[in-house]
């Protein structure tokens, strides 16, 4: 179900790995070949299963490690999961050895904690037929006062869609170096997804920003704003959010969304 809903909705195939351990789901799911598939271990058949697999294909196991291991001549899963804790502690570290060996005999206490996600926040604005881009930032403004969208997640990715006269359309995205909520970082990225568009004439009927990958606001800690001026717009960004929430959305905002006062 869940391949079906992944190609129908997004167009792209999925590769599922189902165990009774995080550490076998996760290992049986990079042994299914592209484009996608279902491979799924019964718990009987789990030692077995994990005692022919070449030891870089076991999750936890890096690189680096699996190289080490080989060193030792330990180059299948079966071989690492015969040793003793102690043995192979002395090759990997205390922690990575205890942990080495307890996955290869498909022991995890680790436990799926299922999380609901935030969907997608969308924000779009209609430009008239005869608007032409020059570039133009000033339009990307109107669609700050719906950042109230979003106000308690912080996005990972912003995607930015331009309509264009015609029919025709230019979508990109473009993903933060960490979770953000604050205007500026997403501002900063919708400038930058402006640019990459690289338009001249085009006529533009309208603008979306899609705020995508969305997590917790409060599951995130918090950038520390180095710069001189960063940490008085982060002030001034929360005295506007509590103003929104205490008067609506339209309260305060962008001065380039407002008409003139002359």
């Amino acid at each position: 179900m869940l391949r079906l809903r992944t190609v129908s909705r997004y167009g792209i195939d999925v590769r599922v790995g189902i165990g009774p351990t995080i550490t076998v789901a996760t290992t049986a799911s990079v042994q299914v070949p592209h484009p996608g598939g279902v491979l799924a271990i019964e718990p009987a058949d789990v030692t077995g299963w994990l005692a022919l697999l070449p030891v870089e294909y076991l999750h936890g196991i890096g690189p680096h490690y699996a190289v080490i291991l080989k060193r030792y001549g330990i180059d299948r899963v079966g071989l690492l999961a015969a040793l003793p804790p102690a043995r192979v502690q002395r090759m990997l570290g205390w922690t990575a050895g205890h942990m080495a060996v307890d996955r290869a005999r498909g022991i995890d206490p680790r436990t799926v904690t299922p999380r609901p996600q935030p969907a997608p926040a969308t924000v779009r604005h209609r430009l008239p037929v005869t608007s032409t881009t020059a570039p133009p930032y000033g339009r990307l403004c109107w669609l700050w006062p719906c950042s109230s969208a979003w106000n308690c997640a912080a996005a990972r990715a912003l995607t930015l869609t331009l309509s264009l006269a015609g029919g025709l359309s230019w979508e990109k995205t473009r993903r933060l170096t960490g979770p953000s909520a604050h205007e500026d970082d997403l501002r900063l990225l919708a400038y930058q997804l402006m640019d990459a568009a690289v338009l001249q004439r085009g006529r533009l009927t309208g603008l979306a920003l899609r705020a995508e990958d969305l997590v917790d606001a409060g599951q995130f800690a918090e950038r520390l704003g180095l710069g001189a001026g960063r940490q008085p717009r982060l002030m001034a960004e929360s005295a506007a959010d509590q103003i929104r929430e205490r008067l609506g959305p339209g309260a305060t905002g962008l001065a380039a969304t407002y008409p003139s006062a002359s």
